[in-house]
């Protein structure tokens, strides 16, 4: 009789000391959050704590984010020679001057958060960044949604997507921006921002260098299409059009300015891009 209390006891224990099935609390801020699925033959895949990418528990307000202004940036050390990756091979563009494509784009979120990205810096999802597979690192690269015809600036600082049809992973916060966010890709257009590099160092010292601003409006693939572009603008603002020629890939770039006073750049930007250029944006050149 003793031998079965002992045995009936130890049932209640077991059944008492067994974790209650409930349902898990949803993790992801937005039911509609998608990321794009990850390549699951990722040779880095070890080097992660997280399986899957995912977006944060937490997140913060993307329109509080830094925006991002193009300026002069030495390319880096790390992450600018030709590679080879799941047996092909991969040629880091010399010169990305005039530099279009169109394509898809996806964005990477916690997973790679806090790690290396490509050329040794460190990944942050929260900052206007960006992955492309052959531009120089660091490039300045405006990303438009072709749905939606919202447009960003990006700084491209990594390596990816390695993906058929994918053109450049975006961090979180940029495709926040462009509305990529719920549906985990999109297709996209993007446009290579060069800054000319500055002069010698002895001459920067002497004085500072005069600068001028541009607002770019659009960039098209013959002059047929750009000076219609300028007629329709000058209609609209009295400032002076400026069409710029990219001789070696025939590329027109429709721009408002120059202007001296960065202030007035700014404000004429914003009226711009209220009234009939969304995708506008400005850009700095040494007088």
């Amino acid at each position: 009789m003793r031998s079965l209390f002992v045995i009936f006891f130890l049932i209640l224990a077991g059944c008492s000391s067994s974790p209650e099935q409930t349902q898990q609390p949803q993790t992801k801020p937005d039911t509609n959050t998608k990321v794009a699925k990850p390549n699951t033959d990722d040779p880095n895949a070890g080097r992660y704590s997280l399986k899957d990418d995912r977006a944060p528990k937490v997140v913060p307000d993307f329109s509080k984010v830094k925006l991002i202004t193009p300026h002069y940036e030495p390319y880096s050390r790390g992450g600018n020679k030709d590679y080879t990756l799941r047996g092909k091979r991969y040629h880091i563009i010399k010169n990305p001057k005039g530099y279009t494509e169109t394509g898809f784009a996806s964005w990477y979120g916690e997973k790679f958060h806090g790690h290396k990205t490509a050329n040794g810096e460190v990944y942050n999802m929260f900052a206007m960044t960006a992955a492309h597979k052959t531009l120089p690192l660091p490039s300045f690269v405006r990303v438009t949604n072709t749905l939606n015809h919202k447009s960003v600036i990006v700084r491209v600082n990594d390596r990816g997507p390695f993906h058929d049809g994918r053109i450049i992973d975006l961090s979180m916060a940029a495709a926040s921006k462009l509305g990529v966010i719920s549906y985990g890709t999109a297709p996209v257009k993007i446009e290579v921002i060069t800054v000319p590099k500055p002069s010698t160092k002895a001459e920067i010292k002497k004085a500072p260098i005069p600068i001028q601003y541009f607002i770019q409006l659009a960039a098209v693939n013959n002059q047929q299409k750009a000076d219609q572009m300028q007629r329709e603008v000058k209609q609209h603002y009295s400032t002076s059009v400026d069409i710029e020629k990219i001789t070696d890939r025939a590329i027109f770039r429709v721009r408002l300015g120059p202007f001296l006073d960065h202030k007035d750049a700014e404000l004429l930007l914003k009226q711009v891009k209220n009234k009939h250029y969304p995708q506008a944006f400005m850009i700095t050149e040494k007088r």
